[in-house]
């Protein structure tokens, strides 16, 4: 009995996409659109000191391992054939 496997391959599942300090950076782009205040200087010193803060404080996430299962797959089909 043979098990005959013609290029099958699984793709991962797709995780949500998580954006660090995504509300704080939403914010100064809304202040620099309102004001005009690139430099952040006056009008959006706050929301550029809770950026600022968020991004240093909050952990980088940590890398995702790669899914093994196309590389068995591979070996299985190897060895079946």
């Amino acid at each position: 009995m043979a098990i005959h496997i013609k290029n099958l391959k699984v793709r991962p599942k797709k995780n949500a996409i998580n954006v660090m300090c995504a509300t704080q950076l939403t914010s100064l782009l809304g202040c620099w659109a309102a004001s005009g205040d690139l430099h952040s200087m006056s009008a959006c010193r706050d929301a550029a000191q809770d950026l600022f803060h968020c991004m240093k404080t909050t952990p980088m996430p940590k890398k995702m391992h790669r899914p093994t299962i196309n590389y068995h797959l591979a070996r299985l089909g190897k060895k079946i054939q």
